[in-house]
This record gives structure tokens, C-alpha cells and sequence, in this order.
């Protein structure tokens, strides 16, 4: 075609972030508590993200903090010496988290989210947006995190796009159960422990029936195969403690007992605090 080497290309050229982040969940809990404490005229919640980036190019973000900021429809406005002053305070307790990127509360980008990343992008190299679903619009607090890439006119760059990357919650099994509860829309209280054996045994047995589907699906044929499926299963049963059922019987009806007497003793302990602050208030009175 005539004139086709005077043709002007417009390209993408994708930065070398990190294909994906790992998140602890205590900046899950920092962000939600600044979501809450937030100015009544504040829509959403604006931060740092600290942390490192590992060897192969995974983000672990391991600890934030809001930054105070004002927005309207065109323009965003941060406390920057709010910012560099929590930065370097932080630092001085962990040297090795340096900054990594910034969060947001809402769902997905929002218009104002291009003019932030710009600024952090003069912060740091390649910083990732983490942002909180706290509306809950899909019925659940969803995460998801999101990349820069440039997209261009020849040598003349137009502007950036967010690429959503793949995001992953590290936890214990203790903090499990906390962001379970976090991510929930409403939780009336918190679960006692008798609840919260009585909910793990619930969702034990769910699994330990779908295995059992599985299994029966592969024995009869209905199911393809899978060999990491059938490994996990194994290093799993090789977990198992070998004991009778009497004795799983006794050892978890002595752990019932044991979380019976606690719940009973804070209880007393609870209302002798109450009758201890009814009497010293009357005292004062008298």
C-alpha cells in the first residue's frame, strides 16, 4: 500500500511490574478501620502501600496507612507532608518496608485514580493500586490490584491504562477466620469459640463430602482424574493422627469441656466487674 512507511503506530508498552501482589492481612484490617474512622464528607479512603518486591517480581505489601486528601470531579488533592512524614516514620521502624504503590476504598478505578498513581509513579517505580470493594457490591469485600501501562502515539506518550493483575491473601488460619468476617456485609458479633469450633466443623464436613463426591465420581468413571487432586488428598490423610475413635471422641469432648469452663469463668469474671463498678459508683455518690 502506498505511504505504508509513513504510517504512525499506536502501541502499548507494558511496564516491568509485578505479574501479581501478595497481601497481609493487616492492611486489609488498617484499610477497613480507615474506612470507618473517614470524615463525614469523605466518599472513599486514600493511602500508601509499604512493603517489597521479591526476586521475582511479586509485590508483598505488608502495611499501609491513609493519607488525609480532598476530591471533586477534576481534581484530587493529598497532604503530601502528611505522607512523607508517615513514610519516614515507618521506615524508622521497619527500614526494609519501603513504598510500593497506593490503595483506594471503592470498587474498581474511579475517575481521580490516573492523577494519584501519577503522583506515586514519581514515588516510586512501577507502583501498584490495591482497591477494597467496602460497598460491598458484590456482595462481598472483593480485592483486586492494578498495574500502569503506557499507551502511545508514535514518541508521544497519550496516557496510562490499568491492567488488573492477579492478587493473593497470605494468612494463618487464625487470620483466616477474621477476614472471612471482614469480608462479610454485616456480622451481627463476633463468634464465641463453641461458635467457632461449631462453624470450622460445619465447613469440615462440607469438604470432607466433597471429597467423597469426588473420589466416587473417579471410582465410577464419571470423573476425569487429577493427580494433583489425588496428591493433596494424600498428604492430607497422612496429616491424619492415628488414633481409635474413643480416642478422638475423649479428646474432642475434653477440648468442649475446656472452651465451657473458659466461657464460664469470663462470665463471672465480666459480672463481678459490673457489680465491682455499681458499688464504687454508689459509694461515690454516698
Amino acid at each position: 500500500m502506498a505511504g505504508a512507511d509513513n504510517l504512525t503506530v499506536l502501541q502499548f508498552f507494558p511496564s516491568p511490574a509485578s505479574a501479581s501482589a501478595n497481601i497481609h492481612p493487616v492492611v486489609l484490617f488498617n484499610i477497613c478501620d480507615s474506612f470507618v474512622r473517614r470524615p463525614d464528607q469523605a466518599e472513599r479512603v486514600i493511602g500508601t502501600l509499604l512493603g517489597y518486591v521479591a526476586a521475582d517480581g511479586t509485590v508483598e505489601i505488608r502495611n499501609s496507612y491513609a493519607v488525609p486528601h480532598n476530591e471533586s470531579s477534576d481534581q484530587v488533592a493529598l497532604d503530601i507532608d502528611y505522607h512523607h512524614n508517615m513514610l519516614i516514620s515507618h521506615q524508622k521502624v521497619n527500614p526494609k518496608e519501603v513504598l510500593v504503590g497506593w490503595f483506594s476504598t471503592g470498587f474498581g478505578v474511579s475517575g481521580g485514580s490516573a492523577l494519584i498513581h501519577d503522583f506515586y509513579s514519581r514515588e516510586t517505580s512501577n507502583p501498584v493500586h490495591l482497591t477494597v470493594d467496602t460497598g460491598f457490591v458484590n456482595g462481598e469485600a472483593s480485592i483486586k490490584a492494578y498495574v500502569s501501562i503506557s499507551l502511545s502515539l508514535g514518541d508521544r506518550q497519550l496516557a496510562a491504562q490499568f491492567h488488573e493483575i492477579p492478587v493473593e491473601l497470605l494468612m494463618s488460619e487464625a487470620e483466616r477466620i477474621g477476614v472471612g468476617l471482614l469480608k462479610q456485609p454485616k456480622v451481627e458479633k463476633l463468634p464465641g469459640d463453641l461458635e467457632g469450633m461449631e462453624a470450622s466443623m460445619i465447613g469440615l464436613l462440607s469438604l470432607v463430602k466433597d471429597i467423597y463426591r469426588y473420589v466416587d465420581g473417579v471410582v465410577e468413571g464419571e470423573i476425569i482424574p487429577d493427580n494433583n487432586i489425588g496428591r493433596s488428598i494424600a498428604d492430607s490423610l497422612a496429616l491424619v493422627p492415628k488414633m481409635s475413635p474413643a480416642a478422638l471422641d475423649k479428646l474432642f469432648n475434653d477440648r468442649l469441656q475446656d472452651n465451657a469452663l473458659l466461657a464460664y469463668l469470663s462470665s463471672i469474671a465480666r459480672t463481678q466487674l459490673v457489680i465491682a463498678e455499681k458499688l464504687n459508683t454508689a459509694a461515690q455518690v454516698l
